[in-house]
C-alpha cells in the first residue's frame, strides 16, 4: 500500500512528526495586564491577535531586540516560526482541533527592526513557511504583510497577527 500524501495527514500529526510541541497560554510579564482575547471567533472568521514568539512553558522567547541589531535575520525566522506555533496553540484551545481550518486568509507580520534593516520578508517567512508545510499549498496560501516598526512590547523580535477561515 502507498502513504498517503504528506498534505492528508492531520495537522497534530505533522507537528509531532516535526517533533514540534504547541505551547502554553503566553505568560504576560509580572505585573503586565492583556486586557483582550488571543482569539475571537465570529461566524466562520478567526481574528487572531498579534503574538509573540513562545517558549514551550507559555514564556515569552528570546533573544530580545532588534533584528538587525541584537537579534541575527537567521534568529528573526527562528522567532517567527515560534511565533506560529504561538497563533497554533491559541487556535488549538479555542476550536479544539486544528484541522478545523479550511484557509489562512492573512498574516501581519511585524518586525523589531534595526535602523536600515530591510530583510523584513524573510524574518516573517519563518511563519508562512511553517504554515505552508502544515497546511499545504492551498489552505496554508494567504494574503501578508510584513513591515518593519521601531520598538514591539517587551522588546520582542517579532509579533504577527492573523486571520483564518473556519469549518462550522
Amino acid at each position: 500500500m502507498t502513504e498517503q500524501k504528506d498534505n492528508t495527514r492531520k495537522v497534530e500529526e505533522k507537528l509531532k512528526a516535526l517533533g514540534l510541541v504547541l505551547p502554553q497560554p503566553v505568560k504576560a510579564p509580572a505585573g503586565v495586564k492583556l486586557p483582550f482575547s488571543w482569539v475571537r471567533v465570529r461566524g466562520n472568521r478567526v481574528f487572531i491577535s498579534g503574538h509573540p514568539p513562545q517558549n514551550p512553558d507559555g514564556s515569552i522567547a528570546e533573544p530580545l531586540g532588534k533584528v538587525g541589531a541584537e537579534v541575527s535575520p537567521e534568529q528573526g525566522y527562528q522567532a517567527a516560526r515560534l511565533t506560529a506555533l504561538s497563533i497554533l496553540g491559541d487556535l488549538k484551545r479555542t476550536l479544539g482541533d486544528l484541522d478545523r481550518i479550511s484557509a489562512w486568509l492573512r498574516v501581519f507580520g511585524m518586525v523589531n527592526a534595526a535602523p536600515g534593516f530591510n530583510q523584513l520578508p524573510a524574518v516573517i517567512n519563518g511563519f508562512s513557511d511553517l504554515i505552508f508545510e502544515l497546511y499545504g499549498p492551498e489552505k496554508g496560501d494567504h494574503a501578508r504583510s510584513a513591515v518593519g516598526l521601531a520598538e514591539l512590547p517587551f522588546n520582542i523580535p517579532v509579533e504577527i497577527e492573523a486571520e483564518v477561515e473556519i469549518n462550522s
